[in-house]
């Protein structure tokens, strides 16, 4: 009886209209941090990017994990949802200039969203110990990130540096096993992400088209850059994988379906959204001149972007026993080959191989892999 009550439970909670409404920030986010990495497109200005997108997603995730505790169905949960919602909204804003005077606006926001979740996650039924010690760690984490932003430079992004790394040994020292994860929201919720994350990349072709006139290349080339996407819309979800993940998270003990959350779910996901990211940064320059050679740096973010997509998907499979893989794996280890392609012919040249390579890849995938 217990057994039925909680699969129930499962399939009763879905992702409602609010929690949606929240994701558009994260749009947002995601287009400020694209348009950040576009503008400053070397080691200097990814290493901002890679530690602002891990600061952020640490506390995106860390509401789908409360939502997933208390679902917004009351006034009080939702207004404050929509308070964090505010503070987020002020982080997207900060990031063009979180390193060049805006890092205090982000620190303050940030401290905010923080407060918010750690309030909200202390009704959630969670033991008061557990909360405790989420809310120290997350504390420590918003005094590393405001004090960052109250600095420039090196400094600043050591500080959130040691942010970030203070993120990845939280969950060993909070009592993740106390935790109901609820699966089926919690699967459904992150795929919404991603969904948003290639949204994202939709906008960037848009964005690199501009008001350029729409030319037999600049169409071709928006077209591939969609289809690119498509392969990796299809890499995550084209096998059912997501309602497959599902079903394999809900079948574990509560302790170990939370550990396999964290690593994929957290760390799995933040890499899925990087690879987005410099997907999107490398079609943006792709379709704003088809007929000519890329620039090393969008050309390798455009290959280095799908490949790594690839490979991140690839380890969430197999860490949720999905199959086939191989494929993918041959196929990210030869991406990198399409840089010469767009270095030395024409962006359109490295966008119809890396999609060419895409589609191959999944063809085989379905007539060789049986479901």
């Amino acid at each position: 009886m217990i057994a039925d009550t909680e699969q129930q439970a499962e399939a009763d909670l879905r992702v409602s209209p609010l929690e949606l409404f929240f994701d558009l920030v994260f749009v947002f986010t995601v287009t400020q941090l694209t348009a950040s990495l576009a503008e400053h497109l070397t080691a200097g200005g990814l290493a901002r990017v890679l530690v602002m997108l891990a600061v952020i997603w640490w506390m995106y995730d860390a509401f789908i994990w409360l939502a997933n505790a208390m679902p917004p169905t009351t006034h009080p949960r939702r207004g404050l949802l929509l308070v964090a919602m505010a503070g987020f909204l002020v982080v997207a804003l900060s990031v063009p200039h979180a390193f060049e005077g805006s890092g205090t606006a982000f620190g303050l926001a940030y401290l905010l969203v923080i407060a918010v979740h750690t309030g909200m996650f202390a009704g959630a039924g969670v033991p008061a110990r557990s909360v405790a010690r989420m809310g120290a760690l997350n504390l420590l984490n918003a005094a590393l990130v405001v004090t960052g932003g109250y600095l420039e430079g090196t400094t600043q992004l050591l500080l959130w540096a040691a942010s970030v790394g203070l993120q990845f040994v939280t969950p060993y020292l909070v009592d993740l096993p106390q935790f109901q994860l609820r699966s089926a929201h919690f699967v459904e919720r992150h795929g919404l992400v991603v969904i948003v994350a290639f949204g994202e990349s939709v906008i960037a072709i848009g964005v690199g088209a501009g008001h350029a006139a729409l030319s037999v290349p600049v169409v071709g080339a928006a077209l591939l850059a969609l289809a690119v996407c498509v392969g990796l819309w299809w890499a995550y979800f084209g096998r059912d994988d997501d309602e497959r993940a599902g079903h394999y998270l809900a079948g574990l003990p509560g302790a170990r379906r939370n550990q396999l959350a964290i690593r994929v779910y957290n760390i799995g996901h933040y890499l899925l959204l990087l690879g987005i990211l410099l997907l999107a940064t490398g079609a943006k320059s792709a379709v704003a001149d088809p007929g000519s050679p890329l620039d090393p740096a969008p050309a390798t973010a455009l290959a280095a972007g799908t490949c790594l997509f690839l490979l991140a998907d690839t380890a969430i499979r197999r860490t949720l026993t999905l199959t086939p893989n191989t494929p993918r794996l041959l196929a990210a280890a030869l991406l990198p080959t399409t840089i010469p392609l767009g270095t030395h012919h024409s962006a359109l040249t490295q966008t119809a191989a890396t999609a060419a390579l895409l589609a191959a890849t999944f063809t085989y995938e379905e007539r060789r892999a049986p479901r």
